[in-house]
């Protein structure tokens, strides 16, 4: 058990990394595009503390964690504070603050697997740096799921006319309970995965 939780912590702290990057995008283009909601909160920071909440972003993980005997851990930062009312255009900004946090991992992830194409790496920093791409690259893909309060769902509410886009937003406070169904009925093992690893082969890095 003590050699599992010390695997955990590394995983933690990977997770830590990509939620931290994935928050920091969210705020910096809501700042950008005219909203200073997260600023004003503490979140456009890259300060992992600002966006860790105890609950989803370490106990939750922990519980993955052990009961899969280190197999999966997932896990979701604090939501970055956004009043979409507050963006120079709501309609067409709310697309780009949804994808800036997916975006930001894909960006990370793609940026760390070309370190081993350009320098060798010893078989444990290697460990590690691949382990860190692929967190990263689950994290944007999972984030993706149109399902409020998911980025997918942002990017989509986004995209559809304002009376769709209104109803839409309204399965907001079953979403948690909707992701738990599809991870519980093997979404994750049938859809997500074999995303993540088409992009990973992409990167040239094997899961």
């Amino acid at each position: 058990m003590t050699e599992l939780f010390f695997s955990f912590l590394i995983s933690f702290a990977f997770l830590a990394i990509a939620i931290t990057i994935h928050e920091f995008a969210h705020a910096l283009v809501a700042y950008k595009f005219g909203d200073t909601t997260a600023k004003f909160s503490g979140r456009l920071t890259l300060n992992p503390l600002a966006h860790i909440d105890p609950i989803w972003t370490f106990l939750i993980p922990l519980f993955l964690f052990i009961s899969t005997q280190g197999q999966f851990i997932f896990g979701m930062a604090k939501p970055v504070p956004i009043n979409y009312w507050a963006l120079r255009n709501p309609k067409r900004d709310v697309i780009w603050v949804g994808a800036s946090g997916p975006l930001a991992n894909f960006l990370l992830a793609f940026l760390l697997s070309l370190l081993p194409k350009f320098m060798p790496m010893p078989e444990v920093p290697y460990f590690i740096l691949q382990n860190l791409i692929v967190i990263n690259v689950v994290l944007g893909v999972f984030n993706l799921i149109p399902i409020p309060p998911l980025d997918g769902s942002r990017i989509l509410m986004g995209l559809l006319p304002r009376e769709l886009a209104t109803q839409y937003i309204l399965l907001e406070p079953f979403g948690f309970l909707i992701l738990i169904l599809l991870i519980s009925t093997g979404f994750f093992r049938n859809v997500i995965f074999p995303v993540v690893e088409a992009i990973l082969k992409l990167m040239g890095v094997s899961a």
